[in-house]
């Protein structure tokens, strides 16, 4: 017969591999998240540097319009 004390060191022994699968998969998942994060502020980026190019480029369509009397 297991006696009590064993049956408990067993069981921590058991939570404690757990518990270095779950930090393990978590440290996995923050570096992913932090990839993540960087893509994004990438992507945003690039996102405001084309809102500013299209909005330069509206401008300069605009005057052009004026000069050759096409705008209303």
């Amino acid at each position: 017969m297991v006696e009590p004390d064993n049956l408990v060191l067993e069981q921590l022994r058991a939570l404690r591999g757990e518990n270095a699968k779950m930090m393990n998969w978590m440290q996995t998942m923050r570096a992913e998240m932090t990839a993540m994060r960087q893509f994004m502020a990438g992507m945003i980026t690039i996102q405001e540097h084309d809102h500013i190019d299209i909005a330069g480029i509206k401008l300069r369509l605009d005057r052009i319009e004026k000069r050759l009397e096409l705008a209303d």
